[in-house]
């Protein structure tokens, strides 16, 4: 098992209460994934994340292959940080850091994810070919999306 790492940071220009408001409410996520993804969540939602939430969602992470995804919120510091790890999904292992900091008109919001799948040497090899490249290409998606509504 390889523990990946991807990391991406972007100035939204906006501040801190609208930014953690956005990205503390579970439903916005589908707003910033995209369509190809067959993101959607199965579980109900409240109005506002708490530390322990569960969210179940379905994915389609490669062609015709849906599969389930729970995370669960496990830290919270608002409006800092929120941490969701996955407890079901398609990943050996996933703990993905959300910070949020201002920064003179606007706030620096960086993406922490560190990763690694199933399979041994096979699932490294699919990182390297494939799922990192979607991973990649979720984030590019989630970074142009952010710029149009912030």
């Amino acid at each position: 098992m390889v523990l990946q790492r991807l990391k991406r940071t972007q100035y939204l220009k906006s501040d801190m209460k609208t930014c953690w408001n956005f990205f503390s409410d579970p439903k916005k996520l589908a707003e910033i994934t995209p369509e190809w993804l067959g993101f959607r969540v199965v579980s109900d939602l409240p109005e506002k994340m708490y530390s322990g939430l569960i969210i179940e969602y379905k994915i389609t992470p490669l062609a015709f292959l849906e599969t389930s995804w729970v995370t669960e919120i496990t830290h919270i510091s608002e409006p800092f940080f929120f941490v969701d790890e996955q407890r079901l999904g398609p990943c050996k292992f996933w703990h993905h850091k959300h910070f949020f900091e201002k920064s003179g008109g606007g706030v620096i919001m960086t993406d922490e994810v560190h990763y690694s799948l199933p399979f041994g040497i096979i699932g490294d090899i699919l990182n390297r070919f494939v799922i990192r490249k979607k991973l990649d290409n979720i984030f590019n998606y989630r970074f142009e999306t952010l710029k149009k509504l912030f």
